[in-house]
């Protein structure tokens, strides 16, 4: 299934505005498409930055992958057959950090319900339009597995119950903005966009001079090939942007749409939502908060707002199930509706 980007580079403003184009690299890492903007400096310093930076996102990619021999699929395993197992430093504190986010949102977004999102179907690169088996489902559901059964002896991890497995995939693309900020900024870039397949974050400005970065956020149900998207925003210096949307990865059975967001609730995919988009400030894990945060607020629903402010986002768009879009007053105030018929509401 082709991946949809939710957020989309409006980079031909810089022509328009007659400022040269910053450089530009393309890749394909963790499932999505990679896109790395940076102004400001000569190509190849640009070239050198950036190519460290996909570096580090191939090697995270490796390294935390959930159904391809990987640090985290052999921890997965250990886990299954009753076993400790010892990991990296960076890993037990990758853990300890996603233990921390997951219980903030209520275990809405819980890292360790790997082998339910497997029985889903979505440990794969290519999806199938299969429902799991019911009483497989109830059985998995019934242990309850999460990240919380988790515990760390330094950096020896230990399980209290064989149905965990972690799964990264609402985590780690965050964290992959934050390392490739912190990288950026050692190699003197002051100026960038580091787009994650919909999970950006901004560094400086498009032109080395002060006139903001503009991303778009993806329609979830555009009208035609290259739809207009739903709405744009500029953003400053250090702040990111992160969307959960139903449109990923997902298939259907009898006209009924399936996404991996799962609620672990109720062990099935989160109905009512199309798509949740958060802007995060800048600050310590700002990268990490845009792409863990979205997923509790999309799985929580009705109550979506309550769980905003519980997580403390204040800008939020959520478009729901029949269409209609919702936003916080944080984020009415940043928005530039890009669909003319688009029915708004806000909720304080």
């Amino acid at each position: 299934m082709r991946q949809l980007l939710t957020l989309l580079v409006v980079a031909w403003l810089l022509a328009a505005c007659g400022q040269p184009a910053p450089w530009r690299q393309e890749s394909y890492v963790f499932g999505t498409r990679v896109e790395l903007l940076i102004a400001g400096v000569p190509e190849a310093q640009a070239r050198a930055a950036g190519a460290r930076v996909l570096q580090e996102f191939d090697r995270l990619h490796r390294t935390y992958h959930a159904w391809q021999p990987s640090e985290l699929s052999a921890l997965n395993e250990a886990i299954a057959a009753g076993r400790t197992h010892e990991v990296t430093a960076e890993f037990a504190a990758y853990i300890r950090d996603a233990q921390a986010v997951a219980a903030a949102g209520e275990y809405l977004f819980d890292p360790g319900i790997g082998r339910l999102i497997a029985l889903w179907g979505f440990h794969t690169d290519d999806i199938q339009p299969r429902l799991p088996g019911p009483d497989a489902l109830k059985a998995l559901l019934a242990q309850h597995p999460s990240i919380a059964d988790l515990h760390l002896d330094g950096d020896r991890v230990g399980s209290r119950s064989k149905s965990v497995a972690l799964d990264f995939g609402g985590y780690l693309k965050g964290v992959a903005l934050d390392r490739a900020a912190t990288s950026l900024k050692q190699d003197g870039i002051a100026h960038a966009l580091i787009n994650i397949g919909g999970n950006v974050m901004a560094l400086g400005s498009r032109d080395g001079r002060g006139i903001p970065w503009r991303v778009g956020i993806q329609h979830p149900r555009p009208q035609g090939v290259g739809g207009a998207p739903l709405a744009s925003l500029e953003l400053k210096d250090g702040e990111a942007i992160g969307t959960s949307g139903d449109y990923h990865r997902y298939f259907e059975v009898a006209g009924r749409r399936y996404c991996h967001l799962l609620d672990p609730r109720t062990g099935v995919p989160a109905e009512g939502t199309q798509a949740v988009t958060i802007l995060v400030a800048p600050g310590p894990s700002a990268g990490m908060r845009s792409d863990a945060l979205s997923k509790p607020i999309f799985i929580a629903g009705p109550e979506w707002r309550a769980m905003a402010r519980k997580l403390g986002v204040d800008a939020v768009l959520k478009v729901g199930a029949d269409g209609t879009a919702f936003a916080t007053p944080a984020m009415q105030a940043r928005l530039k509706i890009e669909v003319p018929d688009l029915k708004l509401e806000i909720r304080q």
